[in-house]
């Protein structure tokens, strides 16, 4: 890798580090946040589902305006707004809000993480491409889900900590500080490389012109729209598996106030995608299409959601947790891999916010319905459910192993191909 590629990579990597150590300060806490504040589970789960609606709506919005107007823009913006939701998030707990106050917040923190989903990953993508990198995209993926994994792992164990010894507002606090740091950083760091912003036409003409493009590129393209479908039954699913582990193993530990065991579940989940974030570059041994290790993990991954809920034991469940935790980083890399290397530079932002899109819409019906889920028969039995719902995804995998254009879908392959339409 020539010193260009190496300095892209070390900023991607530096923000990735920093923005993920200010949300994971929350994220084993956050649900038990919820519940303090007055919400039942149903509610506490309908606030996410507003979160995700946020990012529901928001996603192709602010996917175009970072393929319009910018990458770098598009992540500024993305701290700017989650400080400031995240200091909302803290003064509604504060003053007891109702729950419509709480909705309105989540939708906030959406829009958000929105402005950072596909533009991040454009802007990683194709300043490597201008950068005059030739190394395989799976090894640059997953040095990010290790630098993730590292970053959850301080993050979750320091904020379940600091809640204990302190209260459940101060890792909310802490989160907006080094969110506007990481601003700070990424106005220094950052710069659109290998990508120029449209300045012809109107915007309105532009933001229609690049939607209908991407539409011809991604959900019209079998060798896109398989892949992409996976994701709301996939992503659905895991969202609440993950936030609804907090008080699950809370109540089977048998201290509703143990913020610690929470905090360290996160940080099980940390560690686990730093394994996983290792694993990933070396799936060649084992898998010659990342078609494949996306099917064989969607299909092991619903079935270890499914056991969570049958043996509702602490240790047990820890378990799973940190095997699902692996599954989903490693493939993740995968996906994102196989979908960067068939989507054309001035639609890749908009297609892979597309992909977050339907990701969220699925966390929009699941969490809901298995919040509802847990409030009439449990958490453990939520977890069946939530089991049976991401088994939806299997044949869209199946679906994307078919139609899989070849030399993207092999593991081996170090070239982009985004020429290719099929």
């Amino acid at each position: 890798m020539n010193a260009k590629a190496k300095r892209v990579q070390r900023t991607y990597l530096t923000l990735l580090l920093c923005n993920t150590l200010a949300a994971s300060l929350i994220w084993g806490i956050n649900t038990i946040f919820l519940l303090d504040a007055g919400l039942s589970n149903f509610e506490a789960f309908a606030a996410n589902a507003f979160f995700t609606a946020g990012m529901l709506v928001f996603e192709i919005p602010t996917g175009v305006m970072a393929d319009l107007k910018g990458r770098r823009l598009s992540y500024l913006l993305g701290t700017i707004t989650l400080a400031a939701s995240t200091l909302l998030y803290l003064f509604m707990w504060q003053v007891s809000a109702p729950f419509w106050a709480w909705a309105v917040a989540s939708a906030l923190l959406g829009l958000g993480f929105t402005f950072f989903s596909g533009a991040v990953e454009a802007w990683l993508v194709d300043a490597l491409r201008a950068s005059g990198f030739t190394g395989r995209l799976e090894s640059v993926f997953a040095k990010g889900e290790i630098i993730r994994g590292i970053a959850m792992l301080g993050g979750s164990v320091a904020g379940g900590v600091i809640a204990q010894v302190t209260n459940l507002g101060v890792p909310y606090l802490l989160r907006a500080v080094i969110l506007l740091a990481t601003f700070v950083l990424a106005y220094f760091l950052m710069r659109d490389i290998g990508f120029t912003p449209s300045a012809n036409g109107r915007t309105v003409e532009r933001i229609k012109r690049l939607l209908h493009q991407s539409v011809n590129v991604g959900l019209k393209r079998p060798t896109v729209r398989w892949v992409l479908l996976t994701s709301p039954f996939f992503m659905g699913a895991m969202v609440y598996a993950f936030y609804a582990m907090q008080p699950y193993l809370l109540q089977l530990y048998g201290d509703p106030h143990a913020y610690g065991i929470a905090g360290l579940a996160a940080a099980l989940v940390a560690g686990a995608q730093i394994i996983g974030g290792a694993i990933a570059p070396h799936l060649s041994r084992l898998f010659k299409r990342r078609s494949t290790v996306l099917l064989v993990g969607v299909v092991i991954s619903a079935c270890v959601m499914a056991v969570t809920g049958l043996a509702p034991h602490f240790w047990v469940v820890v378990t799973l947790l940190a095997v699902w935790s692996v599954l989903f980083s490693v493939i993740m890399p995968v996906k994102q891999a196989y979908l960067n290397a068939v989507i054309p530079t001035q639609q890749r932002a908009t297609i892979l916010s597309f992909d977050s899109l339907l990701g969220s819409a699925g966390g929009v019906v699941g969490q809901p319905l298995f919040g509802k889920a847990a409030d009439m028969w449990g958490y453990a039995q939520s977890y069946v459910v939530a089991a049976a719902f991401q088994a939806f995804a299997i044949p869209f995998a199946l679906g994307a192993k078919r139609h899989a254009l070849s030399r993207a879908d092999a593991i081996t392959d170090t070239n982009f191909v985004q020429q290719q339409h099929r």
